[in-house]
């Protein structure tokens, strides 16, 4: 009795020695299996913060690489602060390529990230003012440039203007303007006649005014005579006028003009055959222009 009693108590200790190493190894078994679920879901979780972490950077370094690609001149401020912005994509770059990132390093390429987006945000702003005042400083300076193109033109038009004055106002003028037809023998002496027959010279007659523009010296003055068949008197050859054209002219007279003094002009137009009867008109230019003119007429005598 003693034995068996013996052999049972055993059997009911190793019973319970198997059951609680089997209890053991199920609660072993069970702990393990939630501690790699829960570092399953925590990795997971992780991942999805970094992915998520990842998908705002490349959002927010998208915006920045526009920014800077778009805009490759920058300077002063404009410069200092995109280089900042590749500073922060640098750093935040560096910490998502760790494949171990902590919570910590997450969270702060997180702030950074936020960080990044308010400095891509300012750039964009301020680049946005920067073109506003460049396309008004564009305008102005358009505006400037027509207003210099204007006044250019206008200092061009008036110039050319006082030029023209000038060459009209150093036009000299003829007063006192005589014509006397004339019979000059062989000796010198002569006549007044206005006797077709009898006249062999014309004498022109006027007195050049004073002018302060005309400069001292030679001057060149044209006389055009016209007879009464409507031809040139003489041939002395062509002249351009301002006002009619080319013209015949019969002489050219040089004068030495004195600056703003009266200067009397005498010359004769002498002809070796006889004058014809009728009008003859003299005209006498300067500078292209007219400055005098007369006539006179000779009759036709039957008397010698």
């Amino acid at each position: 009795m003693s034995n068996e009693s013996s052999s049972n108590s055993s059997k009911i200790t190793i019973g319970i020695l198997a059951i609680a190493l089997i209890g053991s190894w199920v609660y072993f078994n069970s702990s393990k299996t939630e501690i790699i679920n829960t570092y399953d879901n925590k990795v997971a979780v992780i991942d999805s913060a970094k992915s998520k972490i990842q998908s705002e950077f490349i959002a927010v370094s998208a915006k920045a690489d526009s920014l800077t690609q778009t805009n490759t001149q920058l300077q002063g401020d404009l410069l200092e602060k995109s280089n900042q912005i590749q500073k922060l994509k640098t750093n935040i770059g560096n910490i998502l390529r760790k494949q171990d990132a902590s919570d910590k390093e997450l969270a702060e390429a997180k702030t950074l990230i936020a960080e990044l987006n308010g400095k891509v945000t300012g750039l964009f702003a301020d680049l946005t003012k920067a073109q506003a005042e460049n396309k008004e400083l564009t305008s102005k300076n358009q505006d400037l440039t027509n207003t210099n193109t204007t006044l250019n033109s206008n200092l061009t038009a008036t110039q050319k203007e006082k030029e023209r004055l000038q060459d009209i106002g150093s036009t000299l003028h003829a007063s006192s303007f005589t014509i006397q037809s004339l019979r000059i023998r062989e000796d010198g002496t002569e006549k007044k006649t206005n006797n077709s027959r009898r006249a062999n010279a014309l004498r022109l007659s006027f007195q050049i005014d004073k002018n302060k523009i005309t400069p001292s010296g030679a001057q060149e003055i044209y006389v055009c005579i016209t007879g009464p068949d409507g031809k040139s008197f003489t041939e002395g050859g062509k002249f351009n006028t301002r006002e009619d054209g080319s013209r015949d002219f019969s002489n050219k007279i040089v004068v030495q003009y004195e600056q703003n003094k009266e200067l009397g002009v005498s010359y004769d137009i002498k002809q070796a055959k006889t004058l014809q009867e009728g009008e003859y008109k003299i005209e006498v230019y300067h500078n292209g222009f007219k400055i005098g003119e007369g006539k006179t007429s000779l009759k036709k005598s039957f008397l010698f």
